[in-house]
């Protein structure tokens, strides 16, 4: 049997290795880390990442932690919305959801598929030559033969730097990032009230109950996100315009100084967070594409290929689509050149405008001049008013993929 051996259990690697099995290939995963629980809060499952689900068969158990529901949006930091939709009126253009869930959630569905012995954990990966696919375990006199190797293994890929050694580097994107997730607060009509200059018609209205409805909110150099996840939880996300490397002795309370008298429940979101549990990194994006996305026996896959801004909300749902894509292009039966080849092709067509589009909306966030952000939240705001599906039809590229 042809065997493929993946460098990385994340997301993508995890996806990678099933959908390989899947066609018929043995697979080894190979794991630096101790275990696979994930470091990370929430992510989201998009339309086109739940179609490349339904390939590996793990589509409807996502779909089953669907949380986000009725009104939806961009908001101010006093409340008012500069854009809204419903998560219906989403669900209905793409034909599902988009699911919001913990990452170990997520992590838990993959690995619970992957064949019995197939993750190997503490194996962390020295080389590999991409012309065999012989790949060397640091440590050990280890080897393992792989008809293919696919390397999943971040946006600091050793693998990636060894196959394009003269290539650029992830820059750091500007902004630093803060995730966290929060039992749910009590919420009360109060707190949904907006402003008489931005009333929702009552077909809008969102009823008081203990639930917040999906938002990001955009300041001056500044976004908080509020995500709905089942069992009563809330994710929270926040970016800030500031230089690289900085760290505060207690992230909860730079965060409640910074978005600590922005619109409810964002308040009472900060308050309820466990201090412990915020998690602060700088976010990097590779603005340089590379020539391709394999060499030899090798293919490169996520973070590894196209690390890009959060703002679309795509770095995971890419990689499951390379995932995916790579699998149906290679055979466990042949030499797998041409089909890498095709992999590189239609991967990079498709994740190159991604990474520059949501780099593109990151810079908007980075604005703090007080004209500039007004002229941006204006345009906005007129936007919307041509209606939900102008700003639907925003996401249709994206959204619209299928396998």
């Amino acid at each position: 049997m042809a065997h493929a051996v993946v460098i990385g259990a994340g997301i993508g690697g995890l996806t990678a290795a099933l959908a390989l099995a899947h066609k018929g290939w043995e697979v080894t995963i190979l794991e630096r880390a101790p275990s696979i629980e994930p470091v990370g809060a929430g992510l989201a499952v998009a339309p086109n990442a739940l179609r490349a689900l339904d390939v590996i068969g793990a589509g409807d158990e996502v779909r089953k932690l669907s949380a986000i529901q009725g009104q939806s949006g961009l908001r101010l930091p006093d409340g008012r919305w500069l854009a809204r939709t419903t998560a219906e009126d989403a669900a209905a253009r793409y034909g599902d959801p988009i699911v919001l869930l913990t990452r170990s959630a997520l992590v838990g569905i993959l690995a619970g598929r992957l064949p019995q012995g197939a993750l190997r954990v503490n194996t962390r990966v020295e080389s590999v030559d991409p012309a065999t696919g012989r790949v060397v375990v640091a440590g050990t006199a280890e080897t393992f033969e792989a008809d293919l190797v696919v390397a999943a293994d971040g946006i600091r890929s050793a693998t990636r730097s060894a196959l394009f050694p003269g290539h650029p580097a992830p820059v750091y994107a500007g902004v630093t990032s803060w995730r966290a997730i929060v039992p749910l607060p009590r919420v009360t009509g109060a707190s949904e009230t907006v402003p008489a200059s931005e009333t929702v018609p009552a077909s809008e209205t969102v009823p008081a109950s203990e639930t917040v409805p999906a938002s990001e909110t955009w300041g001056r150099g500044l976004i908080f996100g509020v995500m709905p996840l089942a069992g009563g939880q809330v994710y929270c996300y926040a970016t800030a315009t500031v230089p690289p490397g900085l760290r505060a002795a207690d992230e909860r309370e730079e965060l409640l100084r910074l978005f600590g008298r922005w619109h409810d429940p964002i308040p009472a979101l900060l308050e309820a967070a466990d201090p412990a549990a915020v998690l602060r990194h700088d976010i990097h994006s590779l603005d340089v594409p590379l020539p391709a996305f394999h060499v030899g026996r090798v293919a490169l896959l996520g973070d590894a290929a196209h690390p890009m801004t959060p703002n679309l909300g795509q770095g995971a749902c890419q990689a499951m689509e390379d995932a995916v894509v790579l699998a149906g292009r290679v055979s466990p039966g042949g030499d797998p050149a041409a089909g890498l080849a095709a992999y590189s092709r239609e991967r990079l067509a498709r994740t190159t405008p991604i990474v520059r589009r949501s780099r593109a909306i990151c810079r908007l966030t980075r604005w703090r001049n007080p004209l500039a952000v007004a002229l941006r939240d204006g345009a906005m705001r007129a936007a919307n008013r041509l209606g939900p599906n102008v700003a639907l039809r925003q996401g249709d590229e994206v959204f619209a993929w299928a396998p």
